[in-house]
């Protein structure tokens, strides 16, 4: 069986493609010679799972998107009592690039806009504006599983307009925010945003802080809990700048967006998501980018309000049982737990003709959950010719209708289940 979920990623971005409005980033030159019609999204799971569509391995630069996880090696580097002395956590109601400071402390109101990231980048480990950055790509490279690499072009595009940042470094050492060279700290900074990534790196990005700081692919912590914490709480009410109030409402998902049309979203033990389209709107997001977010949250049920977290794995166990495949699940499915099923029933190598969902421990499955394991139903009926029973006794599924005819039979207990198998 293939997995649905690429196909719905097609028919998301189809459904964006022509969301209107929005230009490139055309105050950086390198940035205005951007394809305005490049569209992808990628989402990634803890586990490792990684699914993606549209232009997904095509090269931007991380710009913004590089703030969080500055933050968190600046935290990871200096602790959070040390970093909070310089950089504060209140959203600003500004525009990325305004000139925001707390009247009381000098602080950056936080650092997702652009003063609190010229502060952020300067407690990054590191002699000089070149240490500092290479620190950062090594580090986001972990986060990626790939060695990436910073674009020379958009670097050096950037540091011929960085005026405004260079008056705000300049302002941050005037009340001693900055206790270094205000020019090598937006070397440092800009050269920080020149990162090149794919959509698929940002996904699998933000799935190591939906993980905790564990990078899915292999296992390695690369921030403790506690800084994943801090930098997630942060990019919920401030990520997206001065429409971060509109964000929190309508997609619920903490975070960042970047000028070369890049965002990124975490959902804490859930997903990892990317998008990315050039197109900007008078925030600096990604149009197109802000509207597959509010798609996926709005299909998948993802706003943080409204889902609580999993407290025990949804699949309980895969067996074969006389000659019957056996998926046994448990627990309130959503839609990482369904995804976890998908992906078991696609690895598993169906040899047998009989496939039996249990359903039995199962206290609860959220809508868009229902539609995935049915759409399995379905595909395994209609496309691999398997013949599937459900041991469903609480009526977890309610109706189980698959469409196109298939409509598979409920039994109260898994031996009744097989059985009714072993005898058609």
């Amino acid at each position: 069986m293939r997995s649905p979920i690429p196909e719905y990623m097609l028919e998301v971005l189809d459904d964006c493609r022509n969301t209107d409005g929005g230009t490139v980033a055309d105050y950086i030159p390198e940035l205005a010679r951007a394809n305005p019609e490049r569209l992808a999204v990628a989402i990634a799971t803890p586990e490792g799972a990684l699914y993606s569509a549209g232009d997904d391995e095509v090269e931007f630069s991380i710009q913004s998107i590089s703030k969080p996880f500055a933050y968190a090696l600046a935290l990871h580097d200096n602790g959070l009592e040390a970093v909070l002395a310089k950089i504060g956590v209140e959203p600003s109601g500004d525009a990325f690039n305004e000139i925001s400071l707390e009247d009381e402390t000098g602080r950056p109101r936080n650092p997702m806009i652009n003063a609190g990231a010229i502060a952020t980048h300067s407690l990054i480990h590191g002699g000089n504006w070149e240490e500092r950055a290479e620190r950062f790509r090594r580090r986001v490279s972990i986060l990626a599983d790939r060695e990436l690499q910073f674009d020379e072009a958009v670097f050096e595009s950037e540091m011929e307009t960085a005026h405004r940042n260079l008056a705000i470094g300049y302002m941050l050492r005037t009340v001693g925010i900055l206790e270094n060279d205000p020019i090598d700290i937006v070397r440092g900074y800009i050269r920080q945003c020149s990162l090149t990534v794919t959509t698929r790196d940002l996904a699998t990005m933000a799935a190591t802080l939906a993980n905790g700081g564990v990078q899915p692919q292999t296992g390695r912590r690369v921030f403790d809990d506690l800084t994943v914490r801090q930098v997630l709480s942060v990019m919920m009410t401030c990520g997206m700048y001065d429409a971060a109030g509109d964000w929190v409402t309508t997609v619920g998902i903490p975070a960042k967006s970047g000028v070369a049309g890049g965002v990124i979203g975490v959902l804490p033990g859930q997903v990892g998501i990317a998008a990315f389209s050039p197109r900007l709107d008078e925030h600096g997001n990604s149009t197109r980018g802000v509207k597959v977010f509010e798609r996926l949250s709005t299909d998948m049920g993802m706003h943080l309000m409204e889902v609580p977290p999993v407290a025990q794995a949804v699949l309980r166990g895969v067996s074969d049982r006389d000659g019957v495949a056996v998926f046994r699940l448990q627990g309130s499915i959503r839609f990482s737990g369904a995804e976890a099923l998908l992906r078991a029933i696609v690895a598993h190598e169906l040899n047998d003709d009989g496939v039996v969902l249990d359903l039995s421990r199962v206290s609860g499955v959220s809508d868009v959950a229902r539609r995935m394991i049915l759409e399995a139903v379905r595909r395994l009926v209609l496309h691999d010719g398997k013949r599937v029973m459900l041991v469903d006794p609480d009526a977890m599924l309610s109706e189980p209708d698959a469409g196109e005819g298939v409509r598979p039979d409920v039994h109260p207990h898994l031996d009744d289940a097989i059985a009714a198998l072993r005898a058609q």
